[in-house]
């Protein structure tokens, strides 16, 4: 049986993950009016990661036992100056969220709740993709800044990303 913070702070972070979908399907809306469909493709994929990470949060939760509790979602936004923006403040809400793990990895070991440790320990190595990943993106854009051709070379590159669940992963 977790403690009652731990449920807390994991159903939180069930939100987060789904308001990290919502903020990157707002971002894939903004690509898709600039004319960037690769860029479009990445964050929708991005989307279902995100929506991923929230069914494992969940099915964890249930999985102990536990109640899930579903909290409302704040409205992302919607305009950004360039795709570099969208992608800087990408890195930062990934920043956000890698904190958020660990905060949850905090409690989890002053418990000792070695199931939760086990569990989060995925996450971690997840964060350090999403951030290596986010941050390659925000420094090509920087390379590209005033070469359209650039631009459009990495929107095809960005056209190529799929999402595939890890082997074995179904969301638990």
């Amino acid at each position: 049986m977790l403690s009652e913070k731990l449920v807390q702070e994991i159903n939180t972070q069930i939100k987060y993950e789904l308001e990290s979908a919502h903020l990157y399907m707002a971002m894939a809306a903004y690509c898709d009016a600039e004319d960037l469909p690769g860029f479009s493709n990445f964050f929708k994929v991005q989307v279902e990661e995100e929506r991923f990470h929230a069914m494992k949060f969940y099915n964890y939760l249930n999985d102990m036992g536990e109640r899930i509790i579903l909290h409302g979602l704040e409205e992302p936004n919607n305009n950004y100056s360039s795709v570099l923006d969208a992608f800087q403040k990408s890195l930062k809400h990934e920043e956000f969220v890698t904190k958020r793990i660990y905060m949850l990895m905090d409690i989890a070991n002053e418990e000792k709740e070695h199931a939760t440790i086990s569990f989060l320990k995925w996450f971690i190595d997840e964060q350090v993709e999403e951030i290596s990943t986010f941050t390659a993106v925000v420094k090509k854009l920087q390379r590209v800044s005033d070469n359209p051709a650039g631009l459009y070379m990495l929107d095809d590159e960005l056209a190529q990303r799929v999402f595939t669940p890890p082997a074995a992963d179904t969301g638990n």
